[in-house]
């Protein structure tokens, strides 16, 4: 056994639920010691059962996911609930997810919704995230297109790339907020900037029709080839066109110089 371990050792003997917890998650992660998913869980639950919030939100996931432990998603659901009641937002948003799916407990969409802000509200991104897709579809609460936004910029703004990009949308489309194309293309270029290939193409359209940036036909050639390298079907069009593309625009028979742009964009395929 390692230095760090025996560190740990003595006080987890002395139920010292810190020390507990810190001996689980190293055997989990098999740091300083082989990793065993089996001891990872006695000792999370040698935590969890002295009210140590992470330990108890840790062995949910174990419970949830059949590591070190048998798949249990009740058993999941009642540490996920015990945490919770702690305010850990990381174990608000799980329950929030067991309520939205019907996993471990009943289907609630209400309940979803209220632990999803009680998570979202402690600033849990992905929380912020579900909880703005529930306010722009009505599920388990009243549609309200601006609460959506609202928690969309939230989470946008703590670098989750799907809000960003469906953020960028909202302004170019002015659903639930204000109609502004410099700010769509912000946020679309946040998106596209960390990979997500929806928001790489939508960036491309703005480029090749200059919807809030200078038309630049390269520009938009190159973001529809990052996205059509991972996969992006509508990229991968647009760049079986990009010759006639760059000659049309060049050509362009509208007398000032610009040609025709299309009525709109979407950085995103669902969500809002």
């Amino acid at each position: 056994m390692s230095s760090i371990i025996d560190g740990f050792q003595p006080d987890a003997d002395k139920d010292n639920a810190n020390a507990q917890f810190d001996l689980g998650l190293r055997h989990a992660k098999g740091e300083g010691i082989e990793k065993n998913q089996a001891e990872a869980v006695r000792y999370y639950r040698l935590a969890a059962d002295q009210g140590h919030a992470q330990a108890q939100c840790n062995l949910a996931v174990c419970y949830a996911k059949g590591e070190g432990i048998e798949k249990n998603q009740a058993e999941a659901v009642r540490y996920c609930q015990l945490a919770a009641d702690q305010s850990h937002a990381q174990a608000q948003y799980n329950l929030a997810v067991c309520y939205a799916k019907g996993e471990g407990i009943e289907k609630n969409l209400v309940e979803a919704v209220r632990y999803y802000r009680l998570a979202a509200d402690q600033g849990y991104t992905q929380a912020q995230f579900n909880l703005s897709v529930c306010y722009a579809k009505g599920e388990g609460i009243e549609e309200d297109q601006a609460e959506a936004v609202r928690y969309y910029r939230l989470a946008a703004d703590q670098g989750h790339a799907q809000a960003q990009a469906i953020l960028a949308t909202r302004y170019a489309k002015g659903e639930g907020i204000e109609k502004n194309q410099a700010e769509a293309v912000r946020y679309c270029r946040l998106a596209a900037d960390q990979g997500l290939a929806e928001a790489q193409y939508s960036l491309g359209m703005c480029y090749l029709h200059g919807f809030g940036v200078e038309e630049n036909v390269e520009e938009a050639v190159r973001l529809y080839r990052l996205a059509s390298n991972q996969g992006d079907e509508l990229a991968a069009s647009m760049l079986t066109k990009n010759v006639k593309l760059a000659i049309y625009s060049f050509f362009s028979p509208d007398n000032s110089g610009e040609h025709r742009k299309p009525s709109g964009y979407s950085c995103a395929v669902n969500g809002g």
